[in-house]
C-alpha cells in the first residue's frame, strides 16, 4: 500500500536533505529524485533469507504492455511515477529497534543511484535530469551502513568478525600447498 503516514517524508527529512542530525552526504544525488514508498505485509523471501525492503526503478523489464500496466497502476499510488519505488515490509519495521530501522531505510536508499559514464562522471539525460540506476552491494551490506550503524544483521557482524580475525591459511601455506595458483600465473 502507498505511504500515506510519512515514511517517505520522514525519510527524506532524515537522510536525504540538509540539517538533520542523520542527514548523510552519500544521498545528497537524490535529493531532486522522486521516491515513492510503499509499506508490504507480504511475506518475501529469496535464497532462504527474509526480504526487510527493496528499492527498484519502476518499468525495468517486462513487455511494454507489463511496463504500461506498472506504470499506470504506480501513477495510480503516486500520481505520477518516481524514480524509485522503495517497499518496507511491515512485518520486518514491527521487530525493528530504532537503529536497526534507520539502517534499513539507509540500505535501500544506497540502492538508488545516479548513473555514471565510463569516466565515472554522473550522467544527465538530454533535459539535463540525472540518470538513475539501481546499485547492488558492496559486499554482503553496504559498508557505510554498517559504519553509521554497526552489523545489525548477524549475517554481516559474522563477515566482521572474521574479517577483523585476519585470514586462517597463511600465504605461504597457499604457496606450498597449491601448484595451481602458481601454474595461473607462470600462464
Amino acid at each position: 500500500m502507498p505511504d500515506n503516514d510519512g515514511l517517505g517524508a520522514w525519510a527524506r527529512a532524515c537522510f536525504i536533505d540538509d540539517g538533520h542530525p542523520l542527514t548523510n552526504p552519500d544521498h545528497a544525488h537524490l535529493q531532486q529524485a522522486s521516491i515513492g514508498w510503499l509499506w508490504t505485509n507480504y511475506t518475501a523471501t529469496a535464497a532462504g533469507r527474509f526480504i526487510a525492503g527493496e528499492a527498484r526503478i519502476p518499468r525495468d523489464g517486462g513487455s511494454k504492455w507489463s511496463q504500461a500496466m506498472a506504470a499506470f497502476q504506480v501513477e495510480q499510488w503516486f500520481g505520477h511515477v518516481p524514480n524509485f519505488i522503495i517497499t518496507i515490509s511491515t512485518e520486518a519495521a514491527a521487530i525493528m529497534d530504532d537503529a536497526s530501522f534507520c539502517a534499513l531505510v539507509e540500505h535501500e536508499l544506497y540502492h538508488c543511484a545516479q548513473a555514471v559514464d565510463e569516466f565515472g562522471a554522473p550522467r544527465f539525460n538530454k533535459e539535463g535530469l540525472p540518470v538513475y540506476t539501481i546499485k547492488g552491494h558492496d559486499v554482503e551490506e553496504f559498508v557505510s551502513v554498517v559504519a553509521r550503524y554497526g552489523a545489525v544483521d548477524p549475517a554481516v557482524a559474522a563477515m566482521v568478525r572474521a574479517a577483523q580475525d585476519g585470514p586462517t591459511v597463511s600465504r605461504a601455506s597457499i604457496a606450498a600447498g597449491c601448484g595451481i595458483c602458481s601454474a595461473r600465473r607462470a600462464a
